[in-house]
């Protein structure tokens, strides 16, 4: 895409406005205070080339998301790259073509970039990259959507690592001559510390007035050697380069895929995101940290929507404040998310998907859900095999309940005196199928029946005066 003059002085000013940024609610840090407005984040977005990938049109991406009614997208920051064909994804955004790729290193007068063009230099930085940057996240600004920007990722295989900048081969600087699984050390990083600080700066300087951004340290440091150790002392990086800010971004830590509880974590990180957790296990594992715990990359379920689609209502469900699925119909040239990708993608995503993720965008947006806790105990009953039942409460005022695999089922709901009112929601249509008034008076607990016809349902309670 062509960067207009008036378009870009729009996206300074917009940054520089200095508003408050992205932080943890003060009431309830499981979720987030965003333009003074109680926030969950829920989306499914693209493979996060948006930035790094000059063929794809962040602004229609971004149109796409905002009229899907979704509010984050993810993006790498160019420091790691793709080969064509990687992990068997098609059309993949983290996969410029040759001579494509656009990085926040500047190119040298030397050829020999592994993937065309020429090789990098680790001293300079490249103008049109940070223009670039400042603008996507101003333009997702403006439509309401938070930027997760992934400062690093591992080096998976010698394919990931011999398209990187930072590999010897691929810059002018002689550094990097090391293996692919020493790259994000304190110890053994061949002089890529020193250069990986210095982008850390760079970045969180030319965002400092930025109010949708945060940023993860690292994509799935789990893999490919990056030690707690490097971990910390990139946080401790970030929080010194913005010292003197006005404001402070949030930062997150990828911990795991599926679950792990979170042990001895660095005082600054404020999200906990974690990939592939189905059942929402690493919710009530580390809940106690008072911290967002957020699900950020989905997959490797087929291609159909059901399972993402159960998946993210699980999450927020069990109290997670951080849904996106990772959506392959977003490429190069389908910035609305309409490619057909061959039925093996290791992924879902497509315009109905976003649908039904908006759906429950809305359903726990519909509550007062900064005083929402899990209450998993107070919904009774035997589910039958392989049903699942995930609660939210503040009890005696609002209850936002989900059930899959129950149809018909008889429940009992535990609550205080008083009059209520409860409406079973259909999680595809967003449509109210079934409602009816519950007082109660005793305290025996609330019986309730869900529909024959719906697998999977939503319930909403409240108390009506």
């Amino acid at each position: 895409m062509k960067f207009l003059p008036t378009l870009f002085l729009l996206s300074v000013l917009t940054l520089a406005a200095g508003a408050a940024p992205l932080a943890l609610h003060p009431e309830n840090p499981h979720y987030f205070l965003y333009r003074e407005k109680p926030t969950v984040l829920i989306t499914s977005g693209e493979h996060y080339g948006s930035v790094l990938n000059p063929d794809f049109d962040y602004v229609k991406y971004l149109d796409t998301l905002a009229a899907d009614g979704l509010n984050l997208t993810r993006t790498f920051s160019g420091s790691y790259a793709e080969p064509e064909g990687a992990f068997g994804i098609a059309a993949n955004t983290l996969a410029p073509k040759p001579g494509r790729l656009l990085s926040p290193w500047a190119r040298s007068d030397q050829p020999g970039y592994a993937n065309g063009g020429n090789k990098f230099d680790l001293t300079k930085w490249d103008p049109v990259y940070f223009s670039r940057l400042k603008d996507f996240v101003a333009q997702a600004g403006r439509r309401g959507v938070v930027v997760e920007l992934d400062l690093f990722c591992p080096m998976y295989k010698d394919p990931q690592w011999n398209l990187s900048p930072m590999n010897a081969v691929n810059n002018i600087n002689g550094l990097g001559a090391i293996g692919r699984d020493e790259v994000h050390t304190l110890d053994k990083n061949g002089g890529l510390l020193a250069v990986q600080e210095a982008l850390v700066r760079k970045i969180v300087t030319e965002l400092r007035d930025a109010d949708n951004v945060y940023y993860e340290i690292c994509n799935e440091p789990y893999f490919g050697g990056v030690t707690m150790e490097w971990q910390h002392h990139i946080v401790d990086v970030i929080t010194d380069a913005e010292k003197g800010f006005p404001h402070r971004h949030l930062i997150s830590q990828n911990v795991a895929n599926g679950a792990k509880k979170v042990v001895a974590p660095h005082s600054a990180i404020s999200i906990f995101n974690f990939h592939y957790a189905n059942p929402p296990t690493a919710v009530g594992q580390n809940y106690a940290l008072n911290k967002v715990i957020g699900l950020n990359e989905t997959g490797f379920k087929g291609t159909a929507d059901d399972h993402y689609r159960m998946e993210a209502w699980e999450f927020i469900l069990a109290g997670g404040g951080l849904y996106n699925n990772l959506d392959y119909s977003f490429t190069a040239g389908h910035e609305d998310g309409t490619f057909a990708y061959p039925p093996k993608q290791p992924g879902g995503g497509n315009p109905g998907f976003r649908k039904q993720v908006k759906v429950l965008g809305d359903f726990i947006r519909g509550f007062d859900f900064v005083r929402l806790k899990p209450a998993r105990e107070i919904v009774r009953g035997d589910l039958p095999k392989d049903a699942r039942c995930q609660v939210l409460a503040e009890a005696g005022r609002q209850y936002a309940i989900y059930f899959k695999g129950a149809p018909g089922l008889k429940w009992q709901l535990d609550l205080p005196q008083g009059n209520y009112r409860a409406e079973w929601i259909d999680v595809l249509s967003g449509k109210a199928s079934y409602s009816r008034d519950v007082r109660q008076s005793g305290e025996a607990p609330a019986e309730l029946q869900n529909p024959l016809d719906l697998r999977e349902v939503a319930v909403r309670v409240r108390r009506v005066e």
